[in-house]
């Protein structure tokens, strides 16, 4: 299998997507937009996962000059219409749900941490994500959510947000939270995105860095490799 990977800044990472692709032994290529990388001319890939990242999709050029939303969502549109396997991450399951039509949106609440997430009744009835459990931890960095499509499903919700994992169609999943985070990758984000930690330190779903680099992992990414499993099969 072939997995192509878009990033939009180098600390937000695909971290266990990318273990459990290479212990697959499965070819990984990326655009990385953060050092000028343009999408590939061709679709060449099964599986394509789009990370995540400080922007929005209504983020500019003059803003963010390394990311081209509308080209982006454009090259996106083009793997979606090839029948590719589709995984956005946060940013990228709001990219995807733009794709599609869907018009991301804010979160009533801002979350940086890990907090549950609780499987809605279409959740339960999903073949993949229903196998997990009804409620469980995984980790969270966001301010925003994906749209919906008329076909859509909401698999998951949290106290904090009402969109957590989305179904768009059989094979193409967002999800806001972020099974994939390590402890590797949270200390990027720390690094990076400290100054968050402070401006919503009083918020009601915002952790310490302490905090963040306390917590295990493991099982996040092992749901996550159940569900990568299943995905691509």
């Amino acid at each position: 299998m072939k997995i192509h990977i878009v990033m939009h800044e180098s600390f937000e990472s695909p971290a266990a997507i990318e273990i459990w692709a290479k212990k697959k032994g499965f070819d990984i290529t990326y655009t990385r937009q953060y050092v000028g990388d343009t999408f590939p001319e061709e679709c060449n890939f099964d599986f394509l996962v789009v990370m995540g990242g400080p922007q929005s999709p209504a983020t500019t050029l003059e803003e963010c000059p390394h990311y081209d939303a509308k080209k982006e969502i454009a090259f996106i549109k083009k793997a979606i219409d090839q029948n590719k396997i589709l995984l956005g991450a946060c940013l990228g399951a709001q990219l995807i749900g733009e794709a599609l039509g869907g018009k991301f949106g804010h979160s009533p609440n801002r979350e940086i941490g890990v907090f549950p997430i609780t499987l809605t009744e279409d959740g339960k009835q999903d073949p993949i994500i229903g196998t997990f459990p009804e409620k469980f931890l995984v980790g969270h960095w966001h301010g925003d959510m994906p749209g919906l499509t008329p076909e859509s499903k909401i698999l998951a919700t949290s106290e904090g947000c009402p969109r957590q994992i989305v179904r768009y169609a059989p094979k193409i999943y967002g999800f806001q939270c972020h099974f994939e985070f390590t402890p590797e990758a949270i200390e990027g984000m720390i690094e990076n995105n400290a100054h968050e930690l402070e401006e919503y330190k009083n918020l009601p779903y915002i952790e310490t860095a302490e905090q963040l680099r306390g917590h295990d992992y493991n099982e996040m990414n092992n749901l996550l490799f159940r569900f990568l499993d299943e995905v691509s099969k």
